[in-house]
């Protein structure tokens, strides 16, 4: 592995259990509904719903309507207007912060990079004030000073802007930097085909795919001794 002078991280499903935060936060929003099928359709409509906010169909706001009144029609509860979306997301949004938590192998995996004088960071797809506000809450904020967000950058992962904007924020060029992340494609592969090292964090605890392209690892504890001494 070249020498890497910085690493960036993606931050929900990285570094941040973001999809913990929300099953607790939209199953207290809904507890007569089976939970089985409310988390992974409260998912799904939230990675569609994204997309269409990093695509610039819906701003930030709107993102959060579409997919409450979607749900709100799927389980029979009426159109809803715009006001009530707002409260009810206002509502949920109060739960879903109260459940942030950062990954038990954050805190360490990030410590033990900045004692070696490595300037670390975030890039991510999404709102700068919220991701600021989780990175604060999490405890992560001091290890993590560098941040790039897609709504101030007008770009989002896996365009090869974003990563070359938080380089260029760093002072260092694509290929001193590593860049961390759940997903392969997104994440890993975007940073890769971007001049970055791409490091694919899988907690899947399955099989290895086949031609994976990039670096993988499975915890965020291997990060440091990955990046001493390379994958092997």
């Amino acid at each position: 592995m070249r020498d890497i002078e910085a690493v960036l991280f993606d931050l929900d499903g990285t570094l941040v259990d973001h999809d913990g935060s929300a099953a607790a936060a939209i199953a207290g929003a809904f507890p007569d509904v089976d939970a089985a099928w409310l988390v992974p359709r409260w998912n799904e409509l939230g990675e569609a719903a994204v997309e269409r906010y990093l695509a610039g169909e819906l701003d930030f706001t709107g993102q959060r309507r579409a997919r409450i009144t979607a749900l709100a029609d799927e389980l029979g509860l009426g159109t809803w207007d715009d006001a009530r979306a707002d409260a009810w997301f206002a509502a949920y949004t109060v739960r879903y912060e109260a459940a942030w938590r950062a990954y038990p192998d954050a805190p360490g995996a990030l410590a033990a990079l900045a004692a070696r004088g490595l300037p670390l960071g975030v890039i991510t797809n999404g709102d700068v004030r919220q991701q600021r506000a989780k990175l604060a809450r999490t405890g992560l904020a001091e290890l993590l000073p560098h941040l790039t967000a897609s709504s101030e950058a007008g770009c989002a992962k896996p365009a090869a802007e974003i990563f070359h904007t938080a380089c260029a924020g760093l002072g260092l060029a694509p290929g001193a930097v590593a860049y961390v992340g759940d997903r392969l494609a997104t994440d890993a592969r975007g940073a890769a085909a971007a001049g970055l090292t791409g490091i694919w964090l899988d907690r899947s605890d399955g099989p290895a795919p086949d031609h994976a392209g990039v670096v993988r690892i499975t915890g965020l504890d291997a990060l440091p001794r990955v990046l001493a001494d390379g994958p092997g």
